[in-house]
């Protein structure tokens, strides 16, 4: 069916899931469905979600999974609409409009298989917003200005290449991002989510990158310029960890370079 569905996946975070619901009840074009994917291992979330009052676009599922990627995976099979939004609980829209943009988008580029946007996040101490078109030609540089929680994709694209490979306990969004780098896209030049920087691929960030030369190896083979890239990142991330380094991205989002 023509619409969209948002999935948000929690565990034991109910906080964060309240945050994220309020910010889905909150857009002006609502979902057509947002289903909850509650892995948790506490009965916390399962009795919120039934004994409060609920829109009747939200459903959930209460059981234990294997995962971030299985809970996905759990969602998107479930989705009984065209477009998918995966916004993890913790995770918000940046505005009341988001959706009815997204809606719009997709209405007016029919052919279109998934988009992007903008993300608020917090880099170095300061919050800013990035976010570039997807370049297939740098797809080696992984997720940096291309962020997940930005990501609408239609269903039939999963039908074509397959959910979450839940073997990857970080990169898997990455490895999605591999496998649909040919898919129709098209990028919105608006801030459309805002995440929440205490989610895994945040915590543990050098883990992540190091999962991400392996995913980008395993679809195109040894890549000199991916493992070049990713040191980089590394580099730069340990620079942010430290009081100079936050020094200098202050002055360097004062010049308008944080998206650069």
């Amino acid at each position: 069916m023509t619409g969209i569905t948002v999935i948000t996946i929690c565990f034991n975070n109910l906080s964060d899931l309240q945050k994220t619901c309020a910010s889905v009840d909150s857009q002006e074009r609502k979902p057509d469905e947002h289903w909850i994917i509650n892995g948790s291992s506490t009965t916390e979330i399962a009795a919120w979600l039934e004994s409060t009052p609920q829109p009747a676009y939200r459903k959930w599922l209460n059981e234990r999974d294997n995962g971030i990627s299985d809970a996905f995976n759990k969602g998107i099979q479930r989705a009984g609409y065209s477009i998918i939004h995966l916004l993890h609980a913790g995770d918000s829209y940046a505005s009341g409009q988001v959706i009815g943009l997204v809606d719009r988008y997709f209405s007016q580029h029919s052919g279109i298989s998934w988009i992007s946007g903008n993300i608020r996040i917090t880099r170095g101490g300061v919050p800013v917003t990035v976010g570039k078109p997807f370049d297939k030609k740098k797809l080696y540089r992984g997720m940096r200005s291309v962020a997940h929680p930005t990501w609408f994709v239609k269903k039939v694209v999963y039908d074509r290449v397959g959910l979450f490979n839940t073997n990857l306990k970080i990169g898997m969004d990455y490895d999605l991002m591999c496998r649909i780098y040919n898919e129709p896209y098209g990028y919105i030049n608006e801030t459309l989510a805002v995440f929440d920087d205490t989610g895994i691929s945040t915590t543990n960030y050098l883990a992540s990158l190091k999962e991400n030369i392996q995913v980008y190896e395993s679809h195109f083979g040894y890549s000199l310029l991916c493992r070049l890239w990713q040191f980089r990142l590394k580099l730069l991330y340990l620079l942010l960890e430290t009081s100079f380094g936050k020094w200098l991205f202050r002055i360097k989002n004062k010049l308008g370079l944080a998206n650069a």
